[in-house]
């Protein structure tokens, strides 16, 4: 599959894919702050963003939607990173094609799996009427019947768009919604992967905890793991400053 991304910068080239419901967007205030020592492609995953829809979704085709494009980019080896679904995907990747991964960052997931937690955002998602909505306000409306936090609901409505005159949404609804359980999967392998690898994640989330630590040293031997300060589960953007300083620090910028 061809996926949409944005490409900047000069050096280097280092992918960055974003979490579930997000897009390559998610990342451009971090982006901007890195273009002078990395070539970065910002890509929308498969059925999110612009990227294409299909009904197969998992970390396998994932993995080998990033090859495709790294192939047709002409990139032998890079720099990777990956927020939550995003880092899965990361790992996926760089544990079925080593060569291709020289280091690698993974923000605020573990490989474990993880059991199903965002039935209340689908639940949102669905439950807004777009064959009635006549503008974002609205459709945010919509949303608050089940979401109080406002922040949550802005970043779901950056998957809104309009498609022949009428709102849609970007990312492929129905197959999420059919197909979550497989966000929460587990990412396994019969060889580790021996580059230098960062889990980045939040001191205020739960999602990468001290009980993640064999499992991460058994696929990433040369691991390294942090937790930043004042952090949650979406480190990149309530802490930004941290996370350019980090990736700098860790691929040596």
């Amino acid at each position: 599959m061809k996926l949409n991304f944005k490409k900047s910068g000069k050096g280097k080239p280092f992918l960055i894919l974003h979490g579930l419901f997000g897009s390559a967007d998610n990342w451009l205030g971090i982006a901007k702050n890195l273009e002078e020592s990395y070539t970065l492609y910002l890509i929308d995953l498969r059925n999110h963003g612009d990227s294409p829809h299909s009904e197969e979704w998992n970390y396998q085709v994932m993995a080998e939607d990033l090859r495709e494009l790294m192939d047709a980019e002409g990139l032998d080896s890079v720099y990777l990173l990956g927020h939550s679904m995003g880092g899965k995907a990361a790992m996926k990747l760089a544990l079925m094609y080593p060569e291709r991964v020289e280091k690698l960052i993974v923000a605020d997931i573990a490989p474990r799996p993880y059991p199903v937690h965002h039935q209340h955002i689908l639940e949102a998602l669905n439950s807004v009427d777009l064959n009635k909505t006549n503008s974002r306000k609205e459709a945010e409306a919509q949303l608050a019947e089940f979401i109080d936090e406002k922040g949550i609901r802005q970043f779901l409505l950056k998957n809104l768009t309009r498609k022949e005159g009428k709102f849609a949404w970007k990312n492929n609804l129905p197959v999420i919604t059919q197909q979550i359980e497989n966000v929460g999967e587990a990412i396994e392998s019969d060889k580790p992967f021996e580059k230098p690898v960062l889990f980045m994640g939040g001191a205020n989330s739960d999602y990468i905890k001290s009980s993640d630590k064999k499992d991460i040293e058994a696929l990433f031997p040369d691991n390294h793991i942090i937790h930043l300060k004042d952090a949650g589960h979406w480190l990149h953007a309530e802490q930004p400053d941290a996370v350019i300083t980090t990736i700098n620090a860790f691929l040596g910028a």
